[in-house]
């Protein structure tokens, strides 16, 4: 493949010895895009398919002292108190040129977003090879949606599966099916959410339908991949022995069973500052909560009915990984 057409990749954060999402130590891309607006999204940055400039103003150092990025915008998005500080950004004016951020010299205006060579992201997987040879670990592309970019996926994971290094692929799912088909045999492993039974439930709380999610789920398995489901449990959308029984009764019946492990994800109100950055309302702002002492039982009890069915269902994300 020639430099010209090597595919890149819009990436929003790159996390080294990253230890939750697939087994060991690992180096995880977190791709730019994705389908769904789950309104409990930790991650708002990572919604967009487009790269975006994010605003931090307690980091600003003033107009009197700075002011570079008033110089370099094109048009007039950036907002500033009375006193000389940037106070956001108007996003209806903003063209996300970016100037911006590669003029600010604190970090107060930030980009979400970069465009990787697989080169380049080969030399940051490489860099960590001793801690994936001693913990089993490797690489995890995730998001947003890591297959709206699939192009990049396959071709890192091609580079990994010649190098051999694990390779671990998290995903919505709400894709075409033929996406799993390019992937299948370039990926160790596979994590996905089944937030929901409930396909009305889904579509209000999430902004999708999951049918499309299912349907990828059995073909998965159907195709023998290695499988991780995942639940994050709120109180007032899923936190019932209803809800947490219909997953398990999808994992037996319609899966067979093949999943490795089933983990259970207590919610917890991460992100807020991102969206203020991004000049967003966080969606679960008025969320009364879902104290420990609370989900500390209910996950126990959820756990408990789970295993009884026959299912390796753990609460949280670090429980060990054994692919065999």
């Amino acid at each position: 493949m020639s430099e010209s057409t090597e595919p890149t990749g819009l990436v929003f954060n790159v996390q080294n010895y990253s230890v939750h999402d697939g087994p060991g130590i690992r180096v995880e891309f977190f791709m730019k895009g994705c389908p769904l607006s789950c309104e409990w999204c930790s991650n708002p940055e990572g919604i967009s398919p487009a790269p975006e400039p994010a605003a931090y103003p307690d980091k600003c150092m003033g107009m009197a002292e700075c002011g570079n990025c008033l110089k370099v915008c094109p048009s007039g998005a950036l907002l500033f108190t009375a006193d000389g500080f940037m106070g956001g950004i108007d996003r209806t004016a903003c063209i996300a040129c970016l100037a911006c951020t590669k003029a600010c010299l604190t970090g107060a205006l930030t980009a979400w977003g970069k465009r990787y060579t697989v080169a380049e992201a080969m030399d940051i997987i490489r860099r960590d090879r001793v801690f994936f040879e001693k913990t089993g670990g490797g690489v995890t592309i995730s998001g947003g949606e890591a297959l709206l970019q699939p192009e990049f996926v396959r071709a890192v994971f091609e580079q990994c599966r010649a190098e051999g290094i694990n390779t671990c692929l998290e995903s919505a799912l709400f894709i075409k099916q033929s996406l799993l088909d390019d992937v299948l045999p370039l990926t160790d492993l596979f994590i996905a959410d089944i937030k929901t039974m409930d396909a009305e439930k889904h579509r209000v709380r999430c902004g999708v339908d999951n049918a499309p999610i299912l349907a990828n789920l059995r073909y998965l398995v159907a195709h023998d991949a290695r499988l991780v489901i995942r639940t994050p449990v709120l109180k007032g959308f899923n936190a019932t022995d209803a809800e947490i029984a219909a997953i398990g009764r999808f994992i037996l019946e319609d899966l067979d069973n093949r999943v490795l492990q089933y983990q259970l994800l207590p919610y917890r109100q991460l992100g807020t500052e991102k969206y203020a950055s991004l000049d967003q309302d966080y969606p679960m702002a008025s969320f009364e909560g879902y104290d420990r002492a609370e989900w500390e039982p209910d996950i126990r009890h959820f756990l408990q009915m789970l295993q009884d069915m026959g299912i390796n269902a753990v609460s949280g994300n670090n429980k060990k990984l054994d692919l065999g």
